[in-house]
């Protein structure tokens, strides 16, 4: 049994690596705790991946690892886990994790509260998420490798405790059919939403920018639908995030925006093009890649009303009274998804 001390020691020198390949840094020694030849490797396969999975551009991942960095230090991770009362010295579980694979490093979470919990991970990992995840942990020893807390299933998933899985709506009532005899943790698709109240400085607007243009929209906890008061001009939206025009020379993204352009278009629905953003105005808030739905409403309790209706399938909300903008790719630890604490589920194992 690994000692809860050496776990967290583990989960700090992942941060450490996530901050120095958050950048172009370049190897500092041996300080960093890997070799050159290792940095060298997952530098490389930063600037490669979107061979793989064209959504994963070099900046995107390096973003996601800025956000991980930022999260992993000693303060963090103490405040986050004080909150608990984790024992490590009982029968450790072994947990299966599917995870999903819509934004860089996405199943980190999941399998750092197993680690944390005092469990072991075995990982069944999205094909579209495949490579980043297993290099990263293989580079610190002790969490991943052959000796690791995390291991990767194979094409069969069995000889596990527990399960933690992450997909679709359709796909969770898979995941409940095969799992649902297990202790098991199920999440669903979830959509997040801004409310402005008008009263928003051009800086707040642009960082709604980064929550609805980070990772190119595809998270869950990217803002898809937007709720404007009467009489607020969507020029300054517009004005504000026009910083972020050059995703549209990304390509998946454009035929993502092209597509959804024409279709809308021979339906005869109304919208406002910026020419990197469509506009739509529709209650839903799932709107497709490159595309935004909005709401205007007349009173407050409008937004209430419709944030409490919708709220099982809401993963976070952007604006005054709710989470700052900006802020939407950057939970705390303690902000688990689904509104479901990981870390409680799983101390009630073993």
């Amino acid at each position: 049994m690994v000692p809860l001390s050496d776990r967290k020691a583990l989960v700090i020198q992942l941060g450490k690596l996530c901050r120095l390949f958050s950048g172009t840094t370049p190897w500092q020694d041996y300080a960093s705790g890997i070799t050159e030849s290792e940095y060298q490797k997952f530098n490389a396969l930063i600037e490669s991946v979107h061979q793989h999975n064209g959504w994963f551009t070099a900046p995107s991942v390096r973003e996601a690892l800025a956000a991980w960095g930022r999260s992993l230090t000693e303060a963090n991770l103490e405040a986050w886990l004080d909150r608990y009362d984790l024992k490590t010295d009982g029968h450790p579980a072994t947990v299966a994790v599917i995870g999903a694979g819509n934004i860089p490093f996405v199943v980190l979470h999941d399998l750092l509260c197993v680690v944390l919990s005092g469990h072991r991970a075995l990982v069944k990992y999205a094909s579209d998420d495949n490579l980043l995840v297993p290099a990263l942990l293989a580079l610190v020893d002790g969490l991943g490798g052959a000796q690791g807390l995390v291991k990767e299933a194979g094409p069969r998933l069995e000889g596990f405790d527990a399960v933690i899985a992450t997909g679709s709506n359709n796909s969770a009532r898979y995941f409940e059919y095969y799992f649902g005899k297990y202790p098991h943790l199920i999440r669903k698709h979830r959509n997040s939403l801004a409310v402005l109240d008008g009263s928003e400085t051009a800086e707040e607007l642009y960082q709604l920018g980064n929550d609805v243009f980070g990772h190119f929209g595809l998270g869950c906890r990217n803002v898809s639908q937007l709720w404007v008061p009467e009489g607020f001009a969507l020029d300054r939206f517009f004005e504000a995030i026009y910083p972020f025009h050059e995703i549209i020379q990304h390509n998946k993204y454009a035929n993502n925006y092209d597509y959804n352009k024409a279709v809308w278009l021979l339906n005869r629905e109304p919208l406002l093009d910026n020419g990197f953003l469509l506009l739509r105005e529709n209650r839903s808030p799932a709107a497709p890649t490159a595309s935004l739905h909005w709401q205007r409403y007349h009173t407050t309790r409008e937004v209430d009303a419709f944030l409490s209706e919708s709220a099982e399938h809401t993963q976070c909300v952007a604006g005054h009274g709710h989470i700052p903008f900006g802020r939407l790719q950057s939970p705390a630890l303690w902000d688990y998804a689904d509104g479901v604490d990981t870390l409680a589920f799983l101390s009630r194992l073993g």
